[in-house]
């Protein structure tokens, strides 16, 4: 069965399963390309950054600069840039940046969420609306005529409405477990590095050797 065909099978319902399913399709780009990014940089930028801020921490700033599109940098770079704090600042300062990129993190979910909860709706509401379409066109007097083979044909077009729902849901709710599974990886290891630098700063503070705070 062609586009077309099946496009028309499925009834008005299928006008907003084909939204739902470009906005999935959208998101779910610009959700890949994030986590890829961070994914693909972020260790190394951690690694080199805490291996500088035991030294130099002006070169450690600029790195965190340079790479300020990952979240774990600006959390870094909210505790880094203030001017000599108490460790309990520095600390207080990487949690309350964490916190606030929780929302970058878990961008789109509700979005996905609707979607996985509404396409299976959807797509049932569109076999109703074609159930009541083909039984409103059989007549009593036309039991095992014609009528009835229309009646068949319609419920099995009404049918496609489902299958649509159900194709949107399940693909929509792969990426979305993908994301939601970087997410809770991705809070693991800010509470790693966060605590890996924290002690730095610890040991820097104990030592009596002053914070580096950039002029702005």
């Amino acid at each position: 069965m062609e586009i077309n065909k099946i496009f028309a099978a499925g009834g008005v319902v299928m006008w907003p399963l084909l939204a739902f399913s470009v906005t999935a399709i959208a998101l779910v780009a610009e959700r890949a390309a994030f986590w890829f990014r961070i994914n693909q940089r972020q260790r190394r930028v951690v690694r080199d950054v805490l291996s500088l801020y035991q030294n130099d921490t002006a070169a450690a700033l600029q790195k965190l600069k340079a790479n300020a599109d990952l979240p774990i940098a600006r959390i870094f770079l909210a505790a880094m840039e203030l001017e000599e704090p108490t460790p309990e600042e520095f600390r207080l300062a990487l949690e309350s940046e964490s916190q606030a990129e929780i929302p970058v993190l878990k961008r789109f979910n509700t979005v996905f969420d609707t979607i996985i909860s509404l396409s299976p709706l959807l797509g049932l509401l569109g076999t109703v609306l074609g159930l009541i379409n083909s039984f409103a066109s059989l007549r009593l007097g036309d039991v095992g005529g014609t009528q009835t083979t229309n009646v068949t044909s319609g419920i099995s077009e009404a049918l496609v409405s489902t299958a649509a729902g159900l194709v949107v849901a399940i693909f929509t709710l792969l990426f979305a477990n993908a994301f939601r599974g970087f997410y809770l990886r991705q809070i693991a290891l800010i509470q790693e590095y966060g605590g890996q630098l924290e002690l730095l700063y610890r040991r820097r503070y104990e030592k009596g050797i002053s914070h580096y705070a950039p002029t702005r």
